[in-house]
């Protein structure tokens, strides 16, 4: 074996392989699925499987669960496409991944704890999955991992959506938090989504520490904990659900317009945790909606759909004939793990057009600062202690209707981690502010609503709405991630506000372009695939460090921004953190960025094009000619990125 693999693989699957295979307590199956591999000589799929050790992205750490090749142990007695132990590999999602984590972020957290001043608490976590293959498995491991280290496990009994989650780690106080899901990846995928004890996904350096305790992690320490023990883990129960929509419950500003104005909705959870999570907060507030009942099971293959991302129109095709046929005002889909909402409204014609997560992340701005304003919640004339976040890459609309308003928008780095981390920077200042000007310690969480917003405006500033372009959003304070769950109620109450105005949301939007300009948004994505992809993936983001472009098709670059190399500061002040992530101006006003994407392989562009619209009889020709010059420059990017993901460093 040893012979062949420093003959035909690459070096550093050669060293995974080998750190694997050679320890001493490694299950019997997993050592006879490496030794099949090798006996048949499946160079690619052994580089596929070990080629890199799984890292922290901007969602946490996602992979392959299920291989492509399938070997005889792995399979077992399973007669179906999910096997018996998911695929061996240090770069794939399995149990020796599940549980380096977990014993990283248990090292981690003890160390927090004891750094400030907490060291006689034990570190709790709580854990909670989605319906993919695994899910229950890996929760369960890692609840049982977490507990024979020496914390407090506690775990959901079945699916929650990943909203949820964030929610559970501050009303139950934990340390830390665990979700289990691959969100919107292909049905092979599944992934450890890590939050920190104010509810959000880790951001450093807390990230920065998990990965380098998990990097630290041994084969030995990891076998110690294969075997599951569940004996001491709190199982918890559904009382946590009403908390939870409750808390949601409250991003509803006007439930006169949802009496008043009645809306039929069609939901569609694409086979994910909406069904547990969405259908009941539309039940509870007496929205009339219909389900697509075949995508109302928990489905880990997706089986009615090519891909469970509502970012693809095609996810929705089921939901719009359903809701052709009863009726209905609006479309709503949520992806697996219930943090991702598509929308899509009835026009003129009686046709639904599907929203894009800037057009959703736009209106819901724009309607809510309005509400807010008419409310007296917050200040008429706007305020510098209010603020909308957006990711850089989410429609630069949002900036113009912050600005319009008198408001801050704050942008971050992509991921909604950022936006979760600057609504802690909001929490911790005014925590600390009212402390030092009254000497009155506040808690955060069971103070009002009112009051706590009251504070916020006081003493830090106000966070009222964060969205980023793939189709996430959040306004509840006490959740830390994207709520799809949330977001549902805040677009059946927009709907109800155009009904009310004799409009529907088409109607909404195109009054928002002619107000503020027309927004074109594009994006295109190449995936690369595998070892050799992910070697692609670098080259390109080297060529950009290394040889920029200085021409698009027939456009002059004018300025670009390397987030790597340049000191960004947001709408505070607060410095971003270096990242490969470039954002690009052209001469004829297009804007693009350029990353790589930290959840799937692929490249990402995100292009951006404004253009300004008198009355709304123009509006059409201008989208048009708008969406025309941004296919010009994807069209140039395709090829351009095809050359530099050859470049040699």
């Amino acid at each position: 074996m040893e012979r062949f693999l420093r003959d035909n693989v690459l070096e550093t699957t050669a060293q995974n392989v080998a750190r694997m295979y050679n320890c001493d307590n490694l299950p019997t199956w997993a050592r006879q699925s490496i030794d099949e591999l090798v006996a048949y000589q499946l160079v690619d799929e052994i580089n596929n499987r070990f080629f890199k050790t799984l890292e922290f992205g901007t969602g946490g750490m996602r992979s392959r669960t299920i291989p492509e090749v399938v070997t005889d142990p792995e399979r077992g007695k399973s007669k179906t496409n999910r096997p018996d132990f998911a695929a061996v590999g240090t770069a794939y999602l399995n149990d020796f991944n599940i549980i380096g984590a977990t014993v990283a972020l248990f090292k981690y957290c003890s160390k927090f704890l004891k750094n400030n001043g907490r060291a006689h608490e034990l570190p709790s976590v709580v854990i909670a999955y989605d319906m993919r293959h695994f899910s229950k498995h890996f929760g369960e491991l890692a609840a049982s991992t977490w507990k024979n280290l020496g914390g407090h496990a506690m775990i959901y009994a079945s699916p929650r959506s990943t909203p949820q989650l964030s929610f559970s780690v501050r009303h139950l106080n934990c340390t830390a938090g665990i979700m289990i899901t691959a969100s919107h990846n292909p049905w092979h995928d599944n992934g450890f989504k890590a939050y920190f004890f104010d509810g959000a996904q880790m951001v450093d350096p807390h990230a920065s520490g998990v990965i380098s305790e998990f990097n630290s992690v041994t084969m030995g320490d990891i076998c110690r904990f294969c075997r599951k023990d569940m004996s001491a883990v709190t199982i918890l129960d559904t009382s946590i659900d009403a908390c939870y929509q409750s808390a949601v419950t409250e991003t509803i500003l006007r439930r006169d317009l949802l009496e008043s104005y009645p809306i039929h909705v069609v939901f569609s959870p694409l086979h994910g945790t909406g069904g547990v999570a969405t259908i009941p907060l539309l039940k509870a507030n007496k929205i009339s909606h219909s389900v697509v009942e075949e995508q109302n099971d928990l489905d880990p293959n997706f089986s009615t759909v090519k891909s469970p991302n509502p970012e693809n129109k095609e996810a929705l095709d089921m939901s719009i004939a359903l809701a052709k046929k009863g009726n209905a005002d609006l479309v709503l889909a949520t992806d697996p793990d219930g943090d991702r909402l598509a929308i899509a409204a009835k026009n003129s014609k009686g046709e639904f057009e599907a929203f894009t997560g800037n057009v959703t992340g736009a209106l819901l701005t724009e309607y809510r600062v309005s509400q807010l304003k008419s409310l007296r919640k917050i200040p008429a004339k706007g305020s510098k202690s209010v603020a909308v976040i957006k990711t850089f890459v989410t429609t630069p609309l949002i900036d113009k209707i912050a600005d319009l308003h008198g408001i801050k928008c704050i942008n971050t780095l992509t991921g909604f981690k950022w936006i979760g981390e600057k609504i802690f920077d909001y929490e911790n200042g005014m925590l600390r502010n009212e402390y030092e000007s009254t000497g009155i310690s506040i808690n955060y969480d069971k103070t009002s609503t009112a009051k706590r917003d009251d504070l916020l405006q006081k003493n830090s500033t106000l966070f009222i709405f964060g969205c980023e372009e793939s189709y996430g959003c959040l306004s509840a304070n006490n959740v830390r991630d994207k709520d799809a769950n949330s977001a549902c109620l805040m677009a059946c109450e927009l709907a109800a506000y155009a009904k009310s105005l004799g409009k529907t949301l088409i109607d909404l939007r195109d009054d928002m372009y002619v107000k503020y300009g027309y927004f074109g948004e594009s994006v295109l994505n190449i995936y690369y695939e595998g070892a050799d992809g992910a070697q692609k993936i670098k080259n390109i983001l080297a060529s950009y460090q290394k040889d920029p472009p200085n021409q698009i098709g027939d456009s002059k670059v004018m300025e670009i921004v390397n987030f790597a190399k340049q000191t960004i500061q947001d709408a505070d002040g607060k410095v971003i953190p270096p990242q490969k992530f470039f954002f690009i101006t052209l001469k004829n006003g297009v804007k693009f960025a350029l990353r790589a994407s930290g959840t799937e392989p692929k490249i990402k562009f995100y292009l951006f094009a404004e253009a300004k619209v008198d009355d709304k009889s123009q509006l059409e020709k201008t989208k048009e000619t708008t969406s025309s010059l941004l296919e010009r420059v994807k069209k140039f990017l395709k090829t351009d990125v095809d050359e530099r993901a050859n470049f040699v460093t």
